[in-house]
């Protein structure tokens, strides 16, 4: 892997983890936000409530970047097989236009020379 493919995966990986750090620090501030509007918690049970809210929407996350995971994949797998078939057309309408030339430019050279 060259130093600019190195870079770019490393760019990539780093906006990734900003983006999670992102998203957990806003499940915890939601968490707190929605404990602190709820009277008569102990401060254990916010704590409980707290984690598990944030527990939930990283196992949505996850959830969700499986899904889209899975979907990508499939559409990177069907244009894949699409641009197969095309590249083959392309190959065959090639192969047989230039195959039509060569025997028409034989045909016209036999006919000249004769």
């Amino acid at each position: 892997m060259d130093t600019s493919n190195e870079a770019a995966r490393g760019l990539t990986d780093i906006e990734g983890f900003l983006y999670w750090e992102a998203h957990l620090r806003t499940a915890h501030r939601r968490a707190t936000d929605f404990v602190s509007r709820v009277t008569g918690l102990s401060p254990t049970q916010k704590a409980e409530i707290e984690w598990w809210y944030v527990q939930e929407q990283l196992r949505v996350s996850q959830s969700i970047t499986r899904h889209l995971t899975d979907h990508i994949t499939a559409v990177e797998e069907h244009h894949a097989r699409r641009y197969t078939r095309l590249r083959r057309g392309a190959y065959a309408a090639t192969t047989l236009f230039t195959t039509l030339i060569l025997t028409l430019c034989v045909a016209v050279l036999l006919g000249t020379a004769a």
